[in-house]
């Protein structure tokens, strides 16, 4: 019974989740803010907790993709159709970071462990005065180490442990530093809040060749996180597309917190939309007086070219309106 209740009191959070709200203001206010968006290139916390061996070329193959797959994320906030336009920044990564962040803390909200930025206000509102936008979005990627459960690829044997990550946390921020967006979000539903990639792996082949319960945690290879971060995703059909799997699956679960109710702005439009008919109904009877007054006048001119004997009679019926009865008794004799 317990469980039952439990479950159900489950569902109905998430359902009532997924009613709420995305942003840290109510989302018609977010649509009537931010109609241009800047993106700031994709950026690198060096100081946060990245362990990895040779960390130097850690970083520079992670800004080399960064640079590379920056242009998905355009693409991805394009399509939500949220925007007048989206545009990506042209500036140094190392140089922006330390001019619009000023510290993170790690959070651990709803079990989930992530960091959260601050940034400089003074920072962020030169920036998005110098560059004419409404507000900016600042995606970093960062170094978290967390416990997690993996499991072998057979899938009968796992370890729980701490690894280490590299984790990407956003946010919108407007003209006077506010943050009118971030991810991860845990307001709109349950959010996985997927890593971008694990940087240990555990060995669980040694420990069965050596036949020990012991099992070694060890750092990828570098060449490994590249083919990890590179591999395309597959669609339906089990074909391989062009687009990445990891760094789009990432930009996913961000629109999906971005878009808003555009739907609802429609509808609102298509009922200020409703006065239209009357309007093209009001035009019906102006229409009327045309055809009914020269209606003697409209049938004269195919007749010339029927019968071009009757040229004359049209102008005696427009001289004489009042008596439209001797017209046909003139044209009738004609005939």
């Amino acid at each position: 019974m317990k469980r039952f209740v439990f479950c159900l009191l489950f569902v109905a959070g998430t359902m009532l989740g997924c009613a709420q709200n995305h942003f840290n203001i109510p989302a018609e206010n977010f649509a009537e803010k931010v109609k241009v968006l800047g993106v700031a290139p994709l950026l690198i916390d060096t100081d946060s907790d990245i362990n990895y061996p040779q960390k130097d070329l850690l970083l520079a193959l992670i800004s080399d993709l960064n640079r590379k797959y920056e242009p998905l994320l355009i693409r991805k906030l394009q399509s939500t159709g949220n925007f007048y336009a989206v545009t990506l920044q042209a500036d140094e990564p190392r140089q922006l970071f330390t001019s619009l962040v000023a510290r993170h803390e790690k959070r651990d909200d709803a079990n989930t462990q992530y960091n959260k930025y601050f940034f400089k206000n003074d920072g962020i509102g030169a920036y998005i005065k110098n560059n004419r936008l409404d507000a900016v979005m600042v995606v970093i990627v960062n170094g978290l180490t967390k416990a997690s459960k993996i499991y072998s690829s057979i899938l009968l044997t796992s370890l729980e442990s701490d690894f280490n990550f590299l984790t990407v946390s956003a946010q919108i921020l407007g003209p006077d530093g506010t943050v009118l967006w971030e991810y991860p979000n845990f307001r709109g539903r349950l959010l996985p809040y997927y890593p971008l990639v694990n940087l240990q792996y555990p060995n669980f082949s040694e420990s069965e060749a050596n036949q020990t319960s012991k099992t070694e945690v060890h750092f990828k290879t570098l060449d490994g996180i590249r083919r990890t971060l590179e591999q395309k995703k597959s669609d339906l059909l089990l074909r391989e597309t062009q687009e990445p799997e990891i760094y789009g699956r990432v930009f996913d679960e961000m629109t999906a917190l971005i878009k808003h109710s555009v739907d609802r702005q429609i509808k609102s439009g298509a009922t200020d939309a409703k006065p239209l008919p009357p309007v093209n109904e009001t035009l019906k009877p102006a229409a009327a007086p045309e055809t009914a007054a020269p209606a003697a006048a409209d049938p004269a001119p195919p007749q010339p070219a029927e019968t071009p004997v009757q040229v004359p009679s049209p102008a005696n019926s427009v001289e004489t309106p009042e008596t439209p009865a001797t017209a046909p008794n003139e044209i009738v004799p004609a005939l």
